[in-house]
């Protein structure tokens, strides 16, 4: 994948989601103070970060993308929206699972009845598109017009990859770590995992233009954040409580009779026989410090396709064999990736990638969660298990 250089307008040309390492570019900009509107600050909502005057998504068109979320429609300096520009996987094997409309009214609250665990939900890639994600979570019930806790005593899992290629990836941060709180104090839960582009930012922050053994040559985690859309305005406002939150974040869990993790890789296994240890692991390496060790994790965790074509179910069966589980639910590769059902550039008469829930494959093995909204594909947030 050859590097490209970031664009400082939403003119820039288009670049492939795939995340790989890059050559050295620039240092990582300097922390700011607490992030402006409209991020979602732990435990209270600045205002109005979700309010628009026609009722509508507050969505701005300059970019091309949906879910643009900044004050008064403007943009923020050293934005750079990841245009589409992906190559087509045709498959044949793919459930389409329909999920809730964005757009149809929300569900009802699901009441915390304190008769055992709730629902358990699970959210795709959100990249950073704030907008999207509110209206997501709405649809489903799980917050309300204010943004704040709905479902009582629900389970959600975020499956990571909150920053980068979107707008505010910032926001998603603290919305995130906001809900978290509130689930927790209504007898729910909302919690996380770690995606490789957590990794990613970790290090850019941490490390910068510090050169990193990638095994193709001498590479720095700035260079590979910004190749892989990492925005200024997220570095800005990157703050040492969401460089904890997310270094403290697992790798794998099961829940029921899923087992969820971010990346469709077995690089898993080589962490730990149980899920502990694999935690435990990648815990201990991000606590070391050690810039060419925690390349190493971020590198693994960007492998991707190990669940398609033939020795897919294979491959699913042997991570649920060591860690436990029925089921894979992962997020990580765009479904319209695996689809082949790419869209085009954004403009009248065109149209984005038709998804309309996850993909289940592998034998109904495995599911994937990311709808691509990174390519103004669908951000899912779809209830466990699935029905069909």
């Amino acid at each position: 994948m050859p590097p490209q250089a970031p664009a400082t307008t939403p003119a820039a040309p288009p670049q492939a989601p795939q995340d790989a390492p890059a050559m050295p570019s620039h240092a990582p900009a300097p922390t700011a103070p607490m992030p402006a509107d409209p991020t979602l600050h732990l435990g209270r909502r600045t205002a109005p970060a979700y309010a628009a005057e026609t009722g509508s998504s507050i969505v701005s068109v300059a970019t091309g993308h949906p879910g643009n979320a900044f004050p008064e429609g403007g943009i923020p300096e050293g934005y750079t929206p990841t245009e589409r520009d992906l190559p087509v996987i045709n498959r044949g094997d793919t459930v389409q699972v329909p999920v809730t409309s964005e757009s149809s009214p929300a569900a009802e609250p699901v009441p915390a009845n304190g008769e055992g665990p709730g629902p358990l939900y699970v959210v795709g890639d959100v990249h950073g598109y704030l907008d999207e994600l509110v209206a997501a979570l709405r649809a489903q019930g799980l917050i309300d017009e204010n943004g704040g806790w709905a479902a009582g005593n629900a389970r959600l899992w975020f499956l990571g990859d909150f920053t980068d290629r979107g707008p505010d990836g910032i926001g998603v941060i603290d919305l995130v770590m906001r809900l978290s709180a509130e689930a927790a104090a209504a007898g729910g839960y909302c919690k996380a995992l770690m995606g490789n582009h957590e990794l990613l930012l970790i290090g850019a922050k941490r490390f910068g233009d510090t050169p990193v053994n990638s095994g193709a040559g001498t590479a720095t985690f700035q260079a590979a954040w910004l190749l892989n859309g990492g925005q200024k305005h997220d570095m800005d406002r990157l703050q040492d409580v969401h460089l904890q939150w997310m270094s403290r974040l697992d790798a794998v869990v099961r829940e029921d009779d899923h087992l969820l993790l971010h990346s469709d890789t077995t690089a898993y296994l080589e962490y730990g026989e149980t899920i502990e240890d694999v935690n435990d692991t990648v815990h201990e390496i991000l606590n070391r410090n050690d810039a060419d060790e925690v390349w190493d994790v971020f590198r693994k965790f960007t492998k991707r396709f190990a669940f398609r074509d033939e020795g897919g179910p294979q491959a699913v069966q042997e991570l649920l064999s060591t860690y436990g589980g029925h089921r894979i639910v992962h997020g990580h590769s765009p479904i319209p990736y695996l689809l082949g059902q790419v869209g085009t550039e954004e403009g009248e008469g065109s149209s984005g990638p038709i998804v309309d829930g996850p993909h289940v494959y592998a034998d109904g093995l495995a599911i994937a969660m990311d709808g691509g909204v990174t390519m103004a594909g669908k951000l899912l947030v779809v209830q466990l298990p699935l029905n069909g």
